[in-house]
Parts: C-alpha cells; sequence; structure tokens
C-alpha cells in the first residue's frame, strides 16, 4: 500500500509542476501607445487647394507619353524596386514556413544495418548461435512512417504565423513606397528638364534680340552716332546670356543623367522632345483626414510591423507555457532482411510529449524583453512616421498655396510687361521708334517669361511633392 501511494505520488509530480505553473515571467511595463495622424494637428489645406484626388497611378493624368514610359521603365527595372520584390518574396516564403508548424508531419524513413554484437553487452546472447540465434553477425533493417503534431494550445505558432504575415503586408507597402518615390523623382525630374527646356528657348530670343540691338549699334558706331562703350555694354551683355545657357545646358545633362540612372536606361543619352509644362491650377483636396494620410506606403509599412511586433510578443509570451506533442511511429523492423516484410516485423506505437520549461536561465524573459522592445520600436517608428508626414503635408501645402499666389502674380507682371512691348511695336509701325530700341522693350519682357516659367516650374514640383505627401492613392489590396 505504501509502494503504492510512493508510486502515485511519483506519478503526480509532472501534474503538480504544471499546476504550480511554468518559468517565471516577469512584468514589461506599459506598451507604448500608437499616435493616431493628425489626431491634434490642423490639416486644413489652404482654400485654393480644391478639387481632385490622388491616384496610385497620378503621373499619368498630364497625359504625357514620355514621362509614363520613364515613370514605368523605372517601376519595371530600377534596382530598388527589384530589391524590395524579393524582399516580398523572402517574407512570404518565411510565413510559408511559419504556417507550416502548424500542421502535422509525416515522413517515411529507411534505413539498413550491418553489426557484430558483442558478447559481452546487453546483447549479448545474440553474439552465440546458441538458442537458435544466428549471431553474431546480423543486418537490421527498418522501415515506416513516422509522424508528429505540435498541438500549440497556446498559440505560439499561431502567433509567429501572424507575425510572418504581417511582415509580408509591410513588405507589400514598402515596395509601394519605393514606387511612390521613384514616381515622385521621375516626374520632378522629368518637368525640372522641361523647364529648363522652356527657359533655355525664351534665353535663345534673348540672345537673338541682343544680337539684333548688337548689329544696330555697329552701324551706328561706323557712322559716328554712337561709341564704343554702348557696344561693350551689349557684347557683354550677350556674354551674359551665353553664361546661362550653358548652365541650363548643364542642367539639363544633369537631370537626364539621374533619369538614366532612375530608369536603368543602358543607353547613351534619353531622347526627349520638349512639352509645355502643367497649367498651375489646384489639384488636391480642400482638407487632409485620417484617410488621406492612411493612403501613404510608408505609413502603412510601419502599422503592419507593429501587428506583426504585437504578434511575436504573444509568442513569447506563449512560450512560458508547456508544449505538447503527438507522436507515433508505424514500422516493419527486423534483426534479418529476409524477416524484414514478415507481419511478425511490424511496430507501432503512439507518445504524447510535455515540455515544461521550469528554469531557463532567464532566456525566456529575455526573449520577451526582446519582444517588447522591438513593439516598442516600431510604435515609436510609426508614431515619428505620422509626425513627419504631417509636418511634410503642412509644409508643402504651404509652400504650395505660396507659389500659386506667385504664379498669379507674375501673371499680372506679364501682361503689364507685354503693353510696354505692344506700345514700342506701335511706334515702330508710326516711325516713332527704331527696330533696336523695340528689341531693347523686350529684352524685360522676356527676362519676366524667365521668371515666371521658373515659378510653374516651382509649382509643378511641389504639386508632385504633395500628391506624393498624400499617398499618391495607395492603399492596400492583399488579403
Amino acid at each position: 500500500m505504501k509502494r503504492t501511494a510512493i508510486f502515485a505520488a511519483m506519478l503526480s509530480l509532472p501534474l503538480v509542476a504544471v499546476m504550480a505553473g511554468c518559468a517565471p515571467s516577469h512584468d514589461t511595463g506599459a506598451a507604448l501607445q500608437q499616435q493616431l495622424p493628425a489626431s491634434h494637428v490642423d490639416n486644413t489645406l489652404p482654400v485654393a487647394l480644391q478639387n481632385g484626388w490622388p491616384q496610385s497611378h497620378w503621373w499619368q493624368d498630364y497625359n504625357d507619353p514620355q514621362l509614363n514610359n520613364l515613370v514605368n521603365s523605372a517601376i519595371s527595372s530600377a534596382p530598388d524596386m527589384q530589391v524590395a520584390r524579393q524582399r516580398i518574396k523572402l517574407a512570404e516564403a518565411q510565413a510559408q514556413m511559419a504556417q507550416s508548424n502548424l500542421g502535422p508531419e509525416v515522413d517515411f524513413g529507411a534505413n539498413v544495418e550491418r553489426q557484430k554484437m558483442s558478447a559481452e553487452g546487453l546483447m549479448g546472447p545474440f553474439a552465440t548461435d546458441e538458442g537458435g540465434n544466428t549471431g553474431p553477425w546480423y543486418t537490421n533493417g527498418t522501415l515506416g512512417l513516422t509522424a508528429g503534431w505540435d498541438l500549440d494550445l497556446w498559440g505560439k505558432n499561431r502567433a509567429l504565423v501572424q507575425a510572418r504575415i504581417g511582415e509580408v503586408k509591410a513588405r507589400s507597402a514598402e515596395l509601394a513606397q519605393t514606387q511612390q518615390v521613384l514616381a515622385s523623382s521621375v516626374a520632378r525630374l522629368y518637368w525640372q528638364w522641361q523647364t529648363e527646356e522652356a527657359i533655355k528657348q525664351v534665353l535663345t530670343q534673348v540672345k537673338s534680340e541682343q544680337n539684333s540691338i548688337i548689329g544696330v549699334d555697329k552701324a551706328l558706331y561706323q557712322h559716328g552716332i554712337t561709341s564704343s562703350v554702348e557696344g561693350a555694354e551689349n557684347d557683354i551683355n550677350v556674354s551674359k546670356t551665353d553664361q546661362q545657357l550653358t548652365e541650363v545646358s548643364g542642367n539639363m545633362k544633369e537631370i537626364e543623367a539621374r533619369l538614366m540612372a532612375l530608369t536603368n536606361s543602358q543607353s547613351s543619352k534619353l531622347s526627349l522632345h520638349p512639352v509645355a509644362l502643367p497649367a498651375v491650377k489646384t489639384q488636391m483636396p480642400a482638407s487632409i483626414g485620417y484617410e488621406l494620410l492612411a493612403r501613404r506606403p510608408d505609413l502603412q509599412e510601419a502599422n503592419w510591423y507593429i501587428q506583426a511586433s504585437m504578434s511575436e510578443v504573444d509568442a513569447a509570451k506563449a512560450a512560458f507555457y508547456p508544449d505538447i506533442n503527438l507522436m507515433g511511429f508505424l514500422q516493419q523492423d527486423a534483426l534479418h532482411l529476409s524477416d524484414l516484410f514478415r507481419s511478425s516485423a511490424n511496430q507501432m506505437g503512439i507518445t504524447a510529449g510535455l515540455t515544461l520549461p521550469i528554469f531557463d536561465s532567464g532566456r525566456l524573459n529575455a526573449n520577451l524583453d526582446i519582444a517588447d522592445a522591438q513593439r516598442d520600436l516600431s510604435v515609436a517608428n510609426y508614431n515619428k512616421a505620422v509626425v513627419d508626414a504631417v509636418n511634410q503635408v503642412a509644409k508643402t501645402a504651404s509652400q504650395m498655396e505660396t507659389l500659386m499666389d506667385k504664379n498669379q502674380q507674375q501673371q499680372q507682371v506679364l501682361k503689364d510687361s507685354d503693353r510696354v512691348v505692344q506700345q514700342a511695336q506701335a511706334r515702330l509701325s508710326a516711325g516713332i521708334l527704331s527696330g533696336s530700341q523695340v528689341s531693347l522693350a523686350k529684352l524685360p519682357s522676356l527676362q519676366e517669361q524667365i521668371n515666371a516659367l521658373r515659378l510653374q516650374g516651382q509649382w509643378v514640383d511641389t504639386s508632385i511633392q504633395l500628391t506624393s505627401a498624400l499617398g499618391g492613392g495607395y492603399h492596400y489590396t492583399g488579403k
């Protein structure tokens, strides 16, 4: 009776250990709170910025085949896009690996072993021929199926699957963010090139008018009507215009080189032809709420990393609880290969295993601390991204409003300068002014055209930045 009681007490020890608990976990402290985008920030855009909505392929709204080809080339072949796509593939493979841990595993195995039995060991009786044994050499064969299944009662493996899925979604958002950055960079460079090309055309007109003035001055000087000083000043002005043309040409070459790098172009030169700059007009919504900022891929990416890190924390907590595994086998086992397929060589079994962490020198707590720290870091990165996004939108919107006002003011300046040119041409027709004086009247107007083109180009550049800051219409469509 006493032996029975002692034996029962020994059998109950594992159960007592389970009831008593597992390896002790410590308090990791309060987690950082996720900040809602624009929750305490006035996101109202200037009234002038109304109508329209950023689209995922917003660059197509310019109706420019050249720009579409450049952006499509960058998206399809840029090294950054290739890296982002490979990261998605890696994350998907890791998610599939985590998913496979949820189901049972069945393996087939077979082995053959040639062995001489020791007469002094545990299998000593088989080392002689006594008792019908055929030793001491045996060819042992085993083949059959083995199966195992981690029941995942506490959800550790399921949490790891959710973490890997979150990383897949984050990588998908990263791909969209890379596409947005590339499209924005290509579009900005493209319209900068078009701005420089338009300025180059006006500078060519300036030089033509200056050469016209020089031609008249030379004729007047040869007849002794003017001095050489006036001619020298005109020559200096032409040289300054040549410097500006050289600078513009250099800017265009630099832009072309950057476009070739972004589009991974192997050609020696881009064949771009000039097109008119987009007209200054309103394109953005009147206000920016959470749904607009939520379209930003970088915020989506940061949010999915939070979700993934929270699942990692759940998995780290579940690791403190016992694992229960079911294992089974169905095999043929024989000391002689000739007996391997006899029915008497069949063996089978089922095992239920329990693993309970009791003392691990702090490994589980350290793993939980790492998961908690990673979660808080993900939250902090998200909060920083939200603040940066709000500031970027507010700053770019303010710049855009200022540029719109400047463009309108510059249009009035152009009208006034055109009136001066028209008056000079009218006086030329009446014989009051000479042709060179009309050219002199045109020069200030042409300079104002250059100023207008630069302001227009800056507005286009800022509008692209604002569209990109609003996410360009990004939305996650995966499951």
